[in-house]
């Protein structure tokens, strides 16, 4: 049977500043500008998570998406939302707080249990603003 692709997606607003210590405040900006902001700065996160498998013969589905829906709260909602990424989040510490390094640690939180509800994690797509997304495919080439 084929394996077919199921996406689920959830919100969570949070805060970050990129900011590395071992650079002055002037290379910072050239690099990060407004991002460097010493106060912060905070954007309307949105994530789409994306998961494919065989469906059940039985429910015909790749994953219950309550269980997903589950997963995704307790591993990344309640652990980012109104949150500052640099401060309040362990799974990020010591981590410049990119939206790209966000992707690649939310997938090391997400993928396991996926796998555990019967899917597999092919895609986290991490929306920051309207403009800037970034897209992980767990290390794997997706084409």
């Amino acid at each position: 049977m084929n394996k077919i692709y199921i996406t689920r997606r959830e919100t969570f607003n949070a805060a970050h500043k990129l900011w590395r210590e071992d650079w002055s405040d002037e290379k910072n900006w050239e690099v990060f500008g407004k991002c460097s902001n010493k106060n912060w700065h905070g954007h309307n996160f949105e994530i789409f998570v994306t998961v494919k498998g065989v469906p059940s013969e039985d429910t015909g589905f790749v994953i219950n998406l309550k269980d997903l829906s589950t997963i995704l709260k307790e591993e990344v909602i309640e652990q980012l939302d109104h949150k500052n990424l640099n401060l309040d989040v362990p799974f990020l510490n010591g981590i410049l707080a990119s939206t790209e390094n966000l992707a690649i640690q939310v997938w090391q939180r997400i993928k396991d249990p996926i796998r555990k509800a019967g899917g597999e994690l092919v895609k986290i797509k991490l929306v920051e603003t309207e403009n800037n997304y970034v897209e992980y495919y767990g290390g794997k080439e997706p084409f």
